[in-house]
């Protein structure tokens, strides 16, 4: 039967009945996958119990309580009891990585055969750099990170405590070769290594998360105070997840479950000055033999931040309410987990309008605009948002299924989304909103990962997605209804040989990719266009034609690391990366509301491929810890937006108040590479000094018509070279009551950005700055250890500077571009103090 599969899935890609099968027969497929499961769960509820124990301790042999150890590949776990020990119950039998970890230790990550009643004993040495970081995303199997030869970054729980930020992208943007393009303060989108939107793929524990990642105007729908951690793979990861990971991945991993036997739960409220940030989040979680829920409710709010040149952003303030909830049983025969979950963000749009004398930010308060009245102090002091916003409400539900078999491990995964984004633009009609998308994502994802054939574990699968997206309830159209199948079957491998890893994979790509007509005729009350259904209907005129097309292509994989000793590490590793064109880029013609531009696309474009290598070095002690990398990339067919401009030579106007831009299509070619530092100096060992250093050049070469002169030469939405210096101070246990304390200062350093796409006006270099940031917090505990909450105070750019982020997309919100002084566009947030508390709940 294992075989069956494995060659059913392999040879699915070249087979065109199978897609003709997945349409046409989907009841047929349904029962065929329904005998498989049952096939393997048949054999797996008749395998015998297995369990791991054992105890954790430090260095001189004292038991360690409460130490977190898991195995990620059956995402199962537990903690330790007060002498050190812990037992995990209900496992299959097979090797796995066992992962034991501690605040202010050491991971260590030891690879352990069960079967039967087997024992593994971790030691933890006091250290806090973690050399033994386990990551899932993106590998055949839970995989090391010194062992993997593809660019990953693991950020934990400890980072995003300790740190603030309005949403949980620009939580991970001071990652060396991370960055976010912005429009305010809860709208970021992630950029690896240069490029974002469509080119980088975000997950939600290992599943797509599927909104409208073509728009500049909203960020990732996803609570933050539900993620506990977050890897990064910076390069191609389209051999595993397919299309829109040309540039890498974001995998976004939810707070896990209770330990067996156990109710926990955590209440977190924070506050920022800066633009009067409140927020708060409660969970709980309970687990009894293996059956396993979790609950959570997230709110925060904001009014308009502020910055020291713009005063109060008019229309930067936003509502959010989140919820989810999860359940699962964990077994033998392996688990099913079951994740819903509901996003709902009310979030202003700034459109940057000022009055000419006085430079105060407007409103638009009818529809001929043709007075803007200056917005009072009392409107830039509310949490209430202004008329103009817009209202993006994202739903999920996932289940992911793992059976364990005899010679591997079934993988089964489904998931469905809907995104919900109006955009009300109307100022005489409130209600009524001007963009109105509806998209609905059906994802599958099925793997099989074998157990150690011959030395090598592999991992052969087929997943991709079914997608709607639903424009005609809407008055105002920059792209048309669209539908989408993706399918793409793939096998990656790994082997251990000595010191050395190989790791590597090949896939097959197609999207069936259709948008319909679209017809609209003007509503006799209002006058706005409305859908109008066909061209039959009397006033109505075509905006949008059919389009059909299927983007397919190969991608593969092939890396190398060699261990040198337990502290050196080199890695090496090229990937050939797949993307299809969105549907902004294929078919966009109209007014994109909240980012005063008219977007025109291109049905001719091609899809892009990139071909990325990567060298790396990393060097891993107690006191130092040295990470370096460099990369090229080559993408041909990459797809950028310009400006338009007229015969004369000036900005090309088809709706009055909205720049023209249209999408072009060259070769390019990004290079780079990051670079960190640790260093803990002995016998100092509370001392950190951090420091790491991130660049990222591209150039345009041209072709498909573009010929290259000195203004097109760069690619646009580039971010500078950046650096970020840290000095941090951590005790363990500096005083009575007071655990895992730490205090820090920071220095954030940004150089200008002179590598721009000026051709058309179409960007404008930016200048340097340095931010200087702060931070001290502690676990307060009471007279037996327990934590009773922990408290954390920060401070970013303490000295209030003034600057423009490169990437940030209000940079350019300048409707008058006369401004006496010289400041154009809005600036970033000024100083902001944050304060952020924690309750930890153990109820049983």
């Amino acid at each position: 039967m294992q075989q069956a599969l494995s060659l059913f899935l392999i040879n699915a890609g070249t087979n065109s009945s199978f897609i003709y099968l997945l349409n046409n027969h989907k009841n047929m497929f349904k029962y065929i996958l329904i005998f498989i499961f049952l096939s393997f769960t048949i054999r797996a509820i008749a395998a015998p119990d297995n369990s791991l124990q054992g105890t954790v301790r430090d260095s001189k042999g004292f038991p360690l309580e409460g130490a977190i150890v898991e195995v990620p590949d059956l995402k199962v776990g537990t903690v330790t009891d007060s002498i050190g020990s812990y037992i995990i119950k209900n496992l299959p039998k097979g090797k796995f990585i066992v992962v034991a970890s501690l605040i202010s230790y050491s991971k260590t990550a030891i690879t352990v055969m069960v079967n039967g009643n087997s024992t593994q004993n971790f030691i933890l040495n006091e250290s806090a750099i973690e050399s033994k970081e386990v990551v899932i995303t993106g590998q055949s199997r839970a995989t090391e990170i010194n062992r993997s030869p593809v660019p990953i970054v693991a950020i934990g729980n400890q980072y995003l405590t300790e740190n603030i930020s309005s949403n949980i992208i620009d939580a991970i943007a001071k990652v060396p070769g991370v960055s976010a393009v912005t429009t305010g303060p809860n709208i970021s989108k992630p950029y690896i290594r240069g490029l974002g939107y469509n080119r980088v793929l975000t997950l939600y524990d290992g599943m797509r998360q599927e909104g409208q990642q073509w728009g500049d105007e909203h960020g990732i729908e996803v609570d933050e105070y539900s993620i506990d951690r977050i890897e990064l793979i910076k390069g191609p990861a389209s051999i595993i997840y397919g299309s829109d990971a040309l540039a890498g991945v974001v995998n976004l991993i939810p707070t896990p479950p209770a330990p067996d036997g156990k109710i926990v739960g955590n209440i977190t409220s924070e506050y920022q000055s800066n633009n009067n940030l409140v927020g708060g989040s409660g969970m709980l979680s309970g687990n009894q033999n293996g059956f396993y829920w979790l609950a959570r409710v997230s709110h925060k709010q904001a009014m308009d931040y502020q910055d020291p040149i713009d005063g109060k952003v008019y229309a930067t303030n936003f509502s959010e309410t989140d919820a989810n909830a999860a359940f699962g049983i964990n077994k033998k025969w392996g688990f099913t987990h079951l994740d819903i979950s509901m996003f709902d963000d009310l979030q202003a749009i700034p459109d940057g309008s000022r009055d000419s004398a006085t430079r105060q930010f407007t409103k638009q308060i009818t529809e001929a605009d043709t007075f803007r009245p200056i917005v009072t102090n009392q409107e830039l002091n509310t949490y209430k948002l202004p008329v103009l916003h817009q209202h993006v409400q994202h739903y999920r539900a996932m289940l992911s299924n793992n059976f364990n078999i005899a010679n591997g491990l079934l993988v089964v995964d489904a998931g469905f989304e809907r995104s919900e984004r109006r955009e009300f633009s109307h100022p005489e009609y409130a209600d009524v909103p001007g963009l109105f998308l509806q998209l609905n994502t059906y994802i599958y994802d099925v793997k099989y990962y074998f157990h150690n054939i011959g030395g090598w574990d592999i991992t052969t699968g087929i997943n991709g997605l079914y997608q709607t997206n639903d424009v005609t309830q809407g008055t105002e159209f920059v792209i048309p209804s669209y539908h989408e199948f993706d399918f793409g079957p793939f096998a990656m491998f790994k082997r251990n040989i000595g010191k050395l890893d190989i790791a590597g994979g090949i896939r097959f790509d197609d999207r069936a990719f259709h948008n319909d007509a679209l017809f609209t005729k003007p509503d006799p009350v209002t006058g706005f266009d409305t859908y109008a259904g066909s061209i039959n209907t009397t006033g109505a005129s075509q905006q949008f034609y059919n389009y059909d097309h299927t983007f397919s292509g190969m991608t593969y994989s092939l890396g190398l690391t060699y261990v040198f000793s337990k502290a050196i590490a080199l890695k090496g590793n090229i990937a050939r990366g797949f993307r299809a064109p969105n549907i902004a880029e294929i078919s966009a013609n109209g007014v994109h509301p909240g980012t005063n531009i008219y977007q025109i696309g291109n049905g001719d474009f091609k899809p892009e491929f990139s071909l990325q290598e990567d060298i790396g070095l990393e060097f891993s002690s107690r006191h130092l810890s040295i990470n370096f990398s460099v990369f090229n990339n080559d993408i041909d067919n990459y797809i950028f937006n310009s400006k338009l401009l007229n015969s004369k030579g000036q900005d090309s106007v088809i709706v009055a108040g909205n720049q023209t831009f249209q999408f072009q299509q060259a070769k390019a070619r990004l290079y780079g590479g990051e670079a960190s530092i640790d260093i803990h100096p002995h016998p100092l060992d509370w001392l950190h000094f951090e420091n790491s250093i991130s660049a990222v050049f591209a150039v345009n070469e041209g072709g498909n018509g573009i010929k290259i002169n000195d203004s097109n030469r760069y690619l646009p939405f580039i971010p500078p070279v950046h650096a970020i210096s840290e000095l941090r101070a951590s005790f363990k246990s500096p005083a009575k009551m007071l655990r895992n304390s730490y205090t820090k200062i920071q220095a954030v350093i940004y150089a200008k950005q002179n590598r721009v796409y000026l051709a058309d006006n179409t960007e404008t270099p930016t200048n340097g700055y340095v931010l200087i940031n702060a931070g001290i917090g502690s676990d307060i505990t009471n007279r037996s250890g327990k934590t009773i909450f922990n408290i954390g105070i920060f401070g970013d750019n303490l000295f209030n500077v003034a600057y423009q982020d490169h990437l940030s997309r209000l940079k350019y919100f300048e409707p008058y571009p006369n401004d006496p002084r010289g400041n154009l566009g809005i600036y970033n947030m000024g100083r902001n103090i944050g304060v952020k508390l924690s309750i930890p709940l153990d109820l049983k």
